[in-house]
């Protein structure tokens, strides 16, 4: 069984989001499929499955458990297929209660991929170890179906954020993004000012500390910073020891078009007997 590890959201080889990808004929029992993502220890690894053509069911698997939607996973898988599966420039991968998402590869090699926008609310309450886990001053908590998102002051704050990971675990399921754009913080970030906005992102309870870069939670941050700054492009970096951008655009019908680059590190062939 084939396997590759791709590099999402980055040019550059050992930055961005690695992520595990297997192309497959049919659906390996949920079990072995869990147990590859365990070994792998990747944020994610991504199973695909053709359909017809050139549409594709896919899934994604944390070390711990199964995932409703990854981002850079998706990036790497598109990568793959785009590398080694099909002539075609654009393909639909089919993910369930998300719909259809639209991935387009441009000549530069720039994968775009259409994506529903989960829009995240400002809560006037939320849970107290927030302020127990987060070191730093927040401005706001708001909340998606992925994560809650906590607006920081300043760039600099989120850059050096250490939050307590064993209280945010407590959170259970309901990770934990935090965020802040570089337009309130250009005096005191102005090496982040190529950037509208910075985060980072942590998922303990489900086997990551801090994601290197999470695609999927920027369709609720690129939002939020759009109604609050009156954009509809932006350039995003998630700002992990590894490092990666984003590239979004504010699309029609609530939707949301995240683009990045991916590099392949590895092939190998899994000795499974299904």
């Amino acid at each position: 069984m084939k396997m590759y590890q791709v590099d999402a959201f980055t040019q550059q080889l050992f930055k961005g989001n690695p992520a595990a990808v297997l192309v497959i004929e049919d659906w390996l029992d949920d079990g072995l499929m869990q147990s590859i993502a365990f070994e792998n220890n990747l944020s994610e690894t991504a199973f695909v499955k053709q359909l017809e053509n050139d549409n594709y069911a896919i899934r994604w698997f944390s070390p711990t458990d199964e995932v409703a939607f990854c981002g850079h996973a998706t990036l790497a898988s598109a990568f793959v297929l785009f590398r080694d599966y099909t002539q075609a420039k654009t393909l639909q991968f089919h993910v369930k209660d998300l719909g259809i998402f639209i991935v387009t590869q441009a000549e530069d090699g720039k994968i775009l991929m259409n994506f529903p926008i989960r829009r995240a609310q400002k809560l006037s309450e939320y849970p107290a170890i927030l302020d127990e886990a987060l070191s730093k001053p927040f401005k706001a908590v708001y909340a998606n179906p992925q994560a809650y998102i906590i607006e920081y002051h300043s760039v600099q704050d989120v850059l050096d954020e250490q939050p307590d990971l064993s209280k945010l675990k407590t959170l259970g399921k309901m990770r934990t993004a935090i965020t802040s754009s570089t337009l309130d913080v250009a005096i005191t970030a102005s090496d982040s000012t190529q950037y509208d906005c910075v985060s980072r992102y942590f998922a303990p309870a489900i086997g990551i500390d801090e994601d290197s870069v999470t695609g999927s939670i920027h369709t609720a941050i690129v939002p939020l910073w759009a109604d609050q700054l009156n954009k509809t492009e932006f350039i995003a970096y998630q700002a992990s020891n590894r490092g990666g951008e984003l590239y979004c655009r504010i699309l029609d019908h609530e939707r949301i078009e995240i683009s990045g680059y991916a590099v392949l590190y590895m092939q190998s062939h899994l000795e499974i007997s299904r």
